[in-house]
């Protein structure tokens, strides 16, 4: 029998569906912060052992780093199919199939199925919300003095490391969001909201703060900072939001919501070494200017 729970995350209501004897529901702890009783939801997602394809064609296929997961993306009949895999060398595990407007999802897995889970849920939040004011951010978030603080970067360059800096060297600094945290514009202001995908980090927690800054990390043989233009900050920010491109009202909703955010947000270039001086040099920046 089907299990249904609802979630809300930056104010966004979504739910799963999935047997409710399936283990998989005791690794998927991570979205109990977030669970909610209400009923009118923006997108289902529901675990099923199989469905019906037509009319596959690609649209789009990743060239994920070493060690990164693979999603590959084709239009169907009614709507789009995403095959994802954990590892580029690794076969396809999960298929998950969205009706046009993401409000809709249906996934089947091989293996791998809390991680299927996961990516399925995010992915539809990405691109269901795009259009609401809404940012679902590669990047590591913390809280101080108040405010969050997203710290953003290509894979490897320490974007969690940093955040680990300044809670050993910033009084009152503490992690809200390892990975994915989401930011949204609500009453002209951006905020910051904890959600279920934190990565590696087990960090989920459902509260928010206004943006003090957004920081990007450079890894350079200095301690440096600087604050970046507006047309670089949104470069900036836009690399680093979800969102699938290629459909214009998703390209659309990005582009509306970073620029809102940067008009709004300092936004910041951190050179720096993986050491304590880089996060007392920037916090010594960002938190005079937030």
């Amino acid at each position: 029998m089907l299990l249904k729970r609802t979630y809300k995350v930056a104010g966004h209501v979504f739910s799963l569906s999935l047997e409710g004897e399936d283990r998989a529901w005791e690794a998927l702890g991570n979205y109990d912060p977030f669970v909610i009783d209400e009923t009118e939801e923006l997108f289902s997602l529901e675990v099923v052992p199989e469905f019906d394809i037509q009319g596959k064609k690609e649209l789009y296929v990743s060239e994920p780093e070493p060690g990164e997961q693979r999603i590959d993306i084709h239009t169907i009949e009614g709507g789009y199919l995403f095959e994802m895999a954990p590892l580029p060398d690794l076969p396809v595990c999960g298929w998950l199939k969205v009706s046009g407007d993401f409000s809709k999802g249906f996934l089947k897995t091989t293996s791998n199925k809390v991680f299927c889970v996961n990516n399925a849920l995010m992915l539809m939040y990405a691109f269901r919300t795009a259009g609401l004011d809404t940012l679902e951010i590669h990047a590591s978030c913390t809280v101080c003095q108040g405010k969050g603080f997203l710290f953003l970067g290509k894979s490897g360059t320490g974007k969690s490391t940093h955040s680990r800096l300044w809670l050993k060297n910033i009084d009152g600094a503490w992690l809200l969001n390892d990975d994915n945290p989401v930011i949204r514009v609500v009453d002209g202001i951006p905020r910051v909201y904890g959600t279920p995908w934190s990565g590696k980090t087990p960090c989920y927690i459902n509260d928010d703060y206004p943006v003090g800054a957004v920081v990007r990390i450079n890894r350079a043989p200095h301690d440096q900072i600087h604050r970046m233009s507006l047309v670089e900050g949104f470069a900036s920010l836009y690399s680093s939001s979800s969102g699938l491109r290629a459909l214009k009202p998703i390209a659309d909703g990005l582009f509306d919501t970073v620029s809102s955010v940067v008009q709004k947000v300092p936004c910041y270039l951190l050179d720096c070494l993986p050491d304590d001086e880089a996060a007392i040099v920037c916090s010594k920046e960002v938190l005079g200017n937030a």
